[in-house]
């Protein structure tokens, strides 16, 4: 692992996998998710199929920069958007979020890059595709949607067990996995996997107070639809038909936007990564790649 300083001033830290010779994947992880959710066998695996895989912590989570005692009127922001006013100041956007990418990218000299963003990542490499477009060889979005409130919205179980605010001390924490049932994939939770996966993101670095900005990001950012609909980057939508947390109508909404992209709705896939769906991930990311890469 490693820690960059970006152009947007940010300090990232990444991790790289496989070889620098072959194409650059990178991959943008979700809302509070810091990079060790994508899996070191996820990472690998990709890196096998021919990719040189990066992934990092964003702004406000892992190892990355803190905005430590920033604070943000997140409900006001969240009103505000979904009536389309104009929402309150916030401290960053996810335009700001897409750009730390790019900085990245910069930093590793990476002209152009495959992209792979999940839930709030999806909706990150969305905007590095279409405000960095140049910088982009292909786009997968798994298990997100376009901005737009009326597509993808949480069922009232899942939205609730994932604002609802974690506890503080380690033990309490790491049974408090045992919410994210409501939303992954019913035929592959591991109650015992996700302790692991806690225990391992409480230790490397417990930061709940970023939430509330990157929350407020996500509001404040508005609707992607004009910048789907121009979109001319090589599009793979990937959803769970599972999904409780992001509804299987934002990955629909999304891929019906952009022309051109490719849908594959997963019946057997809720919200998250799943390791028995890894051979399943790692074919349709591959060989959209490597679609993209013959075409251009």
């Amino acid at each position: 692992m490693a820690t960059a300083r970006v152009s947007t001033g940010m300090d990232i830290e990444y991790e790289t996998f496989g070889s620098p010779s072959d194409p650059a994947l990178l991959l943008v992880m979700g809302f509070t998710a810091q990079m060790t959710t994508w899996h070191e066998r996820f990472c690998e695996g990709l890196a096998g199929r021919g990719h040189f895989v990066i992934r990092f912590d964003n702004r406000d989570c892992g190892l990355s920069t803190k905005f430590d005692g920033v604070a943000v009127d997140t409900n006001a922001v969240i009103t505000a958007a979904l009536s389309d006013q104009p929402v309150p100041p916030v401290p960053y956007t996810l335009s700001d979020m897409a750009a730390d990418a790019v900085g990245l990218l910069d930093h590793l000299g990476i002209e152009r890059a495959h992209i792979v963003g999940a839930s709030m990542g999806g909706m990150i490499v969305q905007l590095m595709a279409i405000e960095h477009a140049n910088r982009v060889r292909s786009v997968t979005s798994i298990m997100s949607q376009s901005g737009e409130p009326e597509f993808g919205q949480a069922a009232p179980e899942a939205i609730g067990a994932l604002l609802a605010p974690p506890p503080t001390e380690r033990e309490a924490y790491i049974e408090s996995s045992q919410r994210w049932s409501v939303w992954a994939s019913k035929k592959y939770w591991d109650p015992a996997e996700a302790r692991r996966r806690a225990a391992r993101d409480y230790d490397r670095s417990f930061y709940p107070e970023g939430a509330s900005r990157q929350l407020a990001a996500i509001y404040a950012s508005g609707r992607r639809t004009a910048g789907l609909q121009a979109l001319r980057v090589p599009m793979l939508v990937i959803h769970g038909a599972d999904d409780t947390l992001i509804t299987p109508s934002g990955g629909l909404r999304t891929a019906e936007l952009v022309d051109g992209a490719h849908l594959l709705m997963l019946s057997d896939m809720g919200h998250d990564l799943p390791e028995p769906l890894y051979p399943v991930l790692f074919d349709a990311i591959s060989s959209h790649t490597r679609l993209a890469d013959a075409r251009a």
